[in-house]
């Protein structure tokens, strides 16, 4: 069987040079390995992502020369698959709601400050200081049939010790050098959110169902996801799920060093393309010649 990559950007903005990169890296490895190319849309947060946004990135890979296969998974269409991957984690016992607003998240965090720094995930958030996992069964029914807002969390502490050791073949590079073989250690995300009562889903959970299901091989991503693979292959074990190789890349950043993000305005293809910038171009910028 041929080797299988995948291109999973967010219609939730326009694509930028870092995301060029990261899918003519897909390309590059698809036709070095005689693989397959191809295109998930991860759209499972309706608040932000919009039609214009997925025709937007379809149109600029059409004029990078990138062609993929169809059909083309949007996971907005796949709800009931992730609903499945999370009813069978609640059924090992490993989700539980909590119901604090991220206001009142931050409140907590504050309070224990006094005592010192509270911990915090790769990504800079501190990690849930709540008490809901103590919480009865029957006062969690109660509340969630209230009607009130609630985040469903992995008991990481009980998953972690239901896998037992976990690792990743990295065949790309860390943010510090990582490659080979990598220990995977979960834990330092914390009882992370897996669904909330108004997207039933999450990113973690969602991308491991969807390269299974999709038979991804390898993952190619930007290396800002390098320390998330770790509960990846968390969900992938208690799953049953297999694991694909990961290539994580460098990022493409700004003047200042900073990460092209669709969050700081950064240029789209498509503005750069209105300017006249060729594909060309484009590759020679991000070092792709």
């Amino acid at each position: 069987m041929p080797p299988v990559f995948r291109f999973a950007p967010s219609p939730n903005g326009y694509l930028h040079l870092g995301h060029a990169y990261s899918a003519l890296l897909n390309v590059q490895r698809a036709r070095e390995t005689g693989g397959r190319l191809l295109l998930r849309i991860e759209d499972i947060d309706p608040t932000r992502c919009r039609p214009e946004y997925e025709q937007a990135i379809t149109e600029d890979l059409a004029w990078l020369g990138i062609a993929w296969e169809q059909p083309v998974r949007r996971q907005s269409l796949h709800l009931a698959a992730y609903g499945a991957a999370l009813e069978r984690l609640q059924d090992m016992g490993l989700v539980y709601p909590s119901f604090e607003s991220r206001a009142e998240i931050a409140r907590l965090v504050a309070q224990r400050g006094v005592e010192g720094n509270w911990p915090q995930d790769p990504d800079g958030a501190p990690l849930y200081p709540g008490a809901a996992k103590a919480m009865s069964a029957t006062r969690r029914a109660e509340l969630m049939s209230s009607g009130l807002p609630y985040a469903l969390r992995l008991d990481m502490e009980a998953a972690v010790v239901r896998a037992g050791g976990l690792s990743w073949v990295e065949v790309g590079c860390g943010p510090n050098g990582e490659s080979g073989t990598i220990e995977a250690t979960p834990a330092v995300w914390g009882d992370v959110i897996l669904a909330r009562k108004e997207t039933p889903t999450s990113y973690h959970l969602s991308v491991v169902v969807d390269d299974a299901l999709q038979g991804v091989t390898e993952v190619v991503r930007g290396q800002d996801l390098f320390h998330a693979t770790s509960v990846h292959r968390l969900l992938q074990v208690l799953l049953g799920l297999p694991a694909p190789a990961y290539r994580h890349h460098q990022l493409i950043r700004d003047d200042m060093g900073h990460k092209l993000s669709k969050s700081t305005q950064a240029t789209a293809l498509r503005t750069l393309r209105a300017e006249g910038v060729s594909p060309a171009e484009i590759r020679h910028r991000i070092g792709l010649v």
